[in-house]
């Protein structure tokens, strides 16, 4: 799993569900960044910072548990859910290890 596999599912599942329209939409909602960000990343071939991912990962966690509270709704919430923990999976496989001195 890396960063872009990731954040192309992102954004393919809330383009799929009409949550986001475009990639300038989901750059600057649930990236926090410029509306050309995506499009720079695909261009470039570069991966997003581990920022964005925390950043995209703590807005689906958020949304995701709002929304399991509505039963009509609550499999989106869980798969938002799903998307979060895959973000918080890179960025704790990108953590560095801190000394603790005891």
């Amino acid at each position: 799993m890396n960063k872009n596999t990731v954040i192309l599912e992102i954004f393919d599942y809330l383009r799929q569900r009409g949550v986001v329209e475009n990639e300038g939409e989901f750059s600057e909602g649930w990236l926090g960044q410029c509306s050309s960000y995506y499009r720079g990343l695909r261009f470039k071939r570069t991966e997003p910072s581990i920022g964005v991912v925390a950043i995209v990962g703590s807005r689906l966690q958020k949304a995701g548990e709002q929304i399991v509270a509505s039963p009509r709704h609550a499999h989106v919430g869980h798969r938002f859910l799903e998307l979060s923990e895959k973000c918080h999976q890179l960025v704790n496989e990108e953590a560095v290890e801190l000394e603790l001195i005891g």
